[in-house]
């Protein structure tokens, strides 16, 4: 049982990101026309497709979005083993749940990755297959700032410019857990090394 525990919050974040995913891609206008506010301009609901990494990043190649499909398949493989051997170490709960949300955040990006180009035919018009090139569902929208930076600021002074970053259910699992990680490190690994050593004086004392 201690096996599947943590590996059942990662099915529960893929189950969620899913359904959240197609509820706003079968209920939702895209763009600005189906916009939703939740707490006035700073936080909506927005409708979009995301053809590149988290929070509307991309890459610029043409071949830049199957490198990171493929990327994130074996990523998604060395995160379960990575999990799988923490939990044989027994490492701190903590730790365990951080990286089971990391597991289920990257799972379900990579299904719109592999697949929505198929099931919901969101992959671009010059994709050379649509599968592998699937666009990510966004819908939370955070409206940080925009305006007019400074004259003074080198290079990008005088331009219009808005940080509005637009993610889903399984980019913010994934942030969550990098951020409790690294908020938490020391412990997490200090209590994982003290669970290590322990685990050797019982194999020498044997």
């Amino acid at each position: 049982m201690k096996y599947y525990k943590y590996f059942l919050i990662s099915i529960g974040i893929i189950v969620l990101d899913q359904v959240v995913k197609m509820l706003v891609h079968f209920n939702m206008d895209m763009g600005v026309n189906g916009q939703i506010q939740i707490l006035g301009d700073f936080f909506k609901l927005h409708y979009l497709t995301n053809p590149g990494m988290a929070f509307g990043m991309k890459l610029g190649t043409a071949y830049g979005k199957l490198f990171l499909t493929l990327f994130r398949l074996v990523a998604m493989v060395g995160i379960s083993y990575y999990l799988f051997t923490l939990i044989k170490k027994e490492a701190p709960v903590g730790l365990l749940i951080c990286i089971a949300l990391i597991l289920g955040g990257a799972i379900g990006n990579v299904i719109d990755s592999t697949f929505y180009g198929i099931w919901l035919d969101n992959a671009p018009y010059d994709a050379p297959t649509p599968w592998f090139y699937g666009q990510v569902v966004d819908m939370f929208y955070i409206d940080i700032w925009e305006g007019r930076l400074p004259d003074w600021i080198p290079l990008m002074g005088g331009k219009y410019m808005s940080l509005w970053p637009v993610f889903n259910v399984a980019d913010a699992s994934i942030f969550v857990g990098v951020a409790i990680i690294l908020v938490f490190q020391k412990r997490f690994f200090l209590s994982e090394n003290k669970s290590e050593e322990s685990t050797e004086e019982v194999g020498v004392t044997e």
